[in-house]
C-alpha cells in the first residue's frame, strides 16, 4: 500500500506539531507565557485548517487521523502543561509545596492523550463532544498563563495545580459539550451556537485578551448546564 506523507492537510498537521514545540520552547526555556500562548494560538488555526483542507481537496487519509493526533498531544497536551508548569515554577514556594510538586501539571498531557484517543475511537463525537475539547482546555491554561505575565496575576502554586488536575478531568468526562461546527445555517438547529458566538464578541470586545478564560469557562458552565437538563429529561 502506497502511503503519501507530504499532502498538503499533513503539512499543515506538521506545522500545528512545530507551533507546539515552539510554545513549549518559549514556556520552558525563554520562560516566555505570552509568545507561547501565540505559538499554541497558531497552532490552534493550523488544527482548524488541516481537516478543512482535507475535505476541500478530498485528501483524507488513515495516516493524518494518526499524525493529527500526535501533533495535538504536543500542542494540546505537552504545550499547555508546560506553560502550567512555568506559571507554577514562577510562584514563591510554600511550606508543603516545593518545586518538585510543580510536576503534576503535567498530568494534563497525559489526559489530553487520553481525550484524543477517546475522541478517535467514539462515533458519537461527531455533531457535540464528549468532554471538554483539548484545544478549549488548552487556550484555558495558556491563556491564565499569558495574563499572568502581562496583567500581573497573582496566581498561587495551589490555584495552578488545581487547574491542571479540574481541566484534567474535564477532558475525560462524561459531561456532552456543544460544538461550533454548523452544518447548515439555520436559527433553529444553531441557536445556541449563535448566542454563544454573539455572547464571545460582546466579551472580546471588553475584555479583549482576558475575554478568553471567560469564555471558555461560560462553555463548560452552559455545556454542564445543558447536559445535565438533557439527562433530566430523559432525552
Amino acid at each position: 500500500m502506497k502511503i503519501r506523507l507530504f499532502t498538503i492537510p499533513n503539512l499543515l498537521t506538521l506545522m500545528n506539531l512545530l507551533c507546539g514545540a515552539m510554545a513549549v520552547r518559549s514556556a520552558l526555556v525563554l520562560g516566555d507565557l505570552t509568545t507561547a500562548f501565540c505559538w499554541i494560538l497558531a497552532a490552534a488555526v493550523f488544527d482548524f485548517f488541516d481537516g478543512f483542507v482535507a475535505r476541500l481537496l478530498k485528501s483524507d487519509s488513515a495516516i493524518g487521523v494518526q499524525l493529527d493526533s500526535l501533533a495535538d498531544d504536543i500542542s494540546f497536551g505537552f504545550a499547555p502543561a508546560s506553560v502550567l508548569y512555568a506559571l507554577y515554577m514562577r510562584m514563591p514556594a510554600t511550606e508543603w509545596l516545593g518545586d518538585k510538586a510543580g510536576l503534576i501539571v503535567f498530568v494534563f498531557s497525559a489526559f489530553a492523550a487520553l481525550r484524543l484517543a477517546k475522541f478517535n475511537v467514539d462515533d458519537t463525537q461527531h455533531t457535540e463532544f464528549c468532554g471538554l475539547p483539548t484545544p478549549a482546555a488548552t487556550l484555558l491554561c495558556a491563556s491564565i498563563g499569558m495574563l499572568a505575565e502581562l496583567r500581573g496575576w497573582g496566581v498561587s502554586r495551589e490555584w495552578v495545580l488545581a487547574l491542571a488536575v479540574v481541566v484534567s478531568l474535564l477532558m475525560i468526562s462524561p459531561i456532552r459539550m456543544f460544538s461550533l461546527k454548523f452544518s447548515g445555517f439555520g436559527w433553529k438547529e444553531n441557536e445556541l451556537r449563535y448566542a454563544f458566538l454573539a455572547f464571545c464578541i460582546g466579551w472580546i470586545a471588553v475584555l479583549r485578551a482576558c475575554s478568553i478564560p471567560v469564555i471558555i469557562v461560560a462553555y463548560i458552565v452552559i455545556s454542564t448546564v445543558r447536559w445535565l437538563f438533557v439527562r433530566k429529561e430523559g432525552k
